[in-house]
């Protein structure tokens, strides 16, 4: 059997994979500018930009023209087959049972924030903050996917395994079913602000120690997502009713039939 050597641009994207572990580049989260990570790795521009666009096509990676290269989210298998594709079965007949996933968000984070508030250790809380930096991105896919990578790393600092992979399994199935809702939040500067006031109550909470407020704090903020969600679902549904009302001209015309 003829083995073909591997394509420079491959070992490339292996690369930066490795880097991206080593240095715990979180969703969100942006790799360094071309120039800076050509000379880190020791190639040519032109090779890691063939290296970097592999990565994109494969989701690793998210490119934004003049914006640079982020982090992209990434679905976990084991969740994917034992929480999300059962529950997308669900919700493909029913588009409603999305918000019986966020009811069910309200009692899983409201106890991995507790946790985390007891359990924390100094990289955990190291993690939440940079989570949290990334959430400022002014690109709503960027901002909303660090949104999830946020609410992650808390289920990763309460220490409790069952409640991460639920927590993973949601989101990944969240990722999907209100992708854009949770782009849109990140679209209107008050919702976006109030969002941001609550991530940093819950990060306040945790990094203070202070169980119960956490607990609270994001009691509040899922509250207010469930709500806003709902909101934008119910005026995109009232949207799509009115461009199927008839039109003047049609009113007009039996008029003078």
């Amino acid at each position: 059997m003829i083995v073909m050597p591997r394509r420079l641009s491959d070992e490339i994207a292996s690369r930066v994979r490795a880097l991206i572990e080593e240095q715990q580049l979180e969703a969100g989260m942006k790799l360094p500018a071309e120039r800076q990570l050509a000379a880190l790795l020791g190639v040519s521009r032109n090779s890691l930009r063939e290296a970097l666009a592999t990565l994109v096509s494969e989701g690793v990676l998210l490119s934004r023209r003049g914006g640079g290269t982020f982090v992209r989210w990434q679905h976990d298998d084991w969740s994917e087959q034992n929480i999300v594709q059962p529950l997308k079965t669900l919700m493909e007949n029913d588009p409603d049972y999305s918000f019986d996933i966020l009811e069910a968000r309200h009692a899983i984070e409201t106890s991995t924030a507790w946790h985390a508030a007891m359990r924390a250790t100094e990289a955990d809380k190291e993690k939440l903050k940079a989570c949290f930096d990334a959430t400022q991105s002014s690109d709503p896919d960027i901002a909303s996917q660090a949104d999830v990578r946020f609410h992650l790393a808390i289920a990763e600092a309460s220490h409790n395994v069952v409640l991460l992979q639920t927590m993973r399994g949601f989101f990944d199935l969240l990722q999907s079913s209100v992708k854009q809702s949770r782009q849109r939040m990140y679209l209107v500067p008050p919702v976006f602000a109030q969002l941001t006031e609550q991530h940093q109550a819950v990060l306040d909470a945790i990094l203070a120690g202070d169980a119960e407020a956490a607990r609270k704090a994001m009691m509040a903020h899922l509250g207010f997502v469930h709500t806003t969600i709902k909101r934008f679902d119910e005026d995109q549904a009232r949207q799509a009713r009115i461009t199927r009302l008839p039109g003047d001209h049609d009113i007009s015309r039996e008029n003078k039939a």
